[in-house]
């Protein structure tokens, strides 16, 4: 599993696709080229005019105050570096540690067929989102129930009811829109502080 780079190293470090502040963010928040191209120089010139790092608490708080300041595209975009709920595929250890894909009692393959068929409905009643959610130790099935909450639909295992074409978008921006992009940010923040106790740092 990847080391997070020393506090130091990363507010000394300038501006790269490669410095150890890039590196410290595709760890804590999974890589995206939103975090490269835009959060990585933006904290980058953030770190260089604040006090002195004691934790990377702060580190991930400073990220959270940067994305806040987001255009609502933008943060849509970053949350999407994360992986949908029940994929096993290119994941990170990391993300594959927090959603299970590793763990000693597999998920039975009718929760996965229910949670794609889950991310695909989510991101039909919400465009531009991704289904974010901090897990914290909970079963796919329970986060299956969550999502069908959020969805307002009754629970199932059905791999394909209720269909796309029954769901009904949210207005793009609208209230209800931006409440479950709030939510999402939310919780990248938590996984990120979360990370650090696997990682042994704080």
């Amino acid at each position: 599993m990847a080391s997070l780079p020393a506090l130091a190293d990363i507010q000394a470090s300038s501006s790269s696709p490669q410095s150890p502040l890039a590196n410290a963010l595709e760890i804590l928040f999974e890589h995206s080229p939103i975090l490269i191209n835009a959060l990585e120089p933006q904290l980058n010139a953030v770190l260089k005019s604040s006090p002195t790092l004691d934790s990377y608490v702060q580190l991930i708080d400073a990220a959270l105050v940067e994305l806040a300041n987001w255009d609502v595209g933008a943060q849509s975009e970053f949350i999407s570096g994360h992986p949908r709920i029940g994929e096993s595929a290119n994941l990170s250890k990391l993300s594959a540690s927090e959603q299970g894909a590793q763990g000693v009692i597999p998920t039975p393959p009718e929760v996965l067929a229910r949670l794609e068929h889950l991310n695909a409905l989510y991101e039909v009643k919400y465009p531009g989102l991704r289904y974010i959610t901090f897990v914290n130790g909970r079963s796919r099935a329970v986060i299956a129930e969550g999502m069908e909450g959020a969805l307002k639909i009754p629970h199932s295992l059905s791999p394909d009811e209720p269909r796309r074409d029954s769901i009904i978008p949210v207005e793009t921006g609208g209230k209800e829109w931006k409440t479950e992009l709030d939510r999402a940010v939310y919780d990248v923040g938590r996984i990120a502080k979360s990370r650090l106790g696997k990682l042994g740092v704080y």
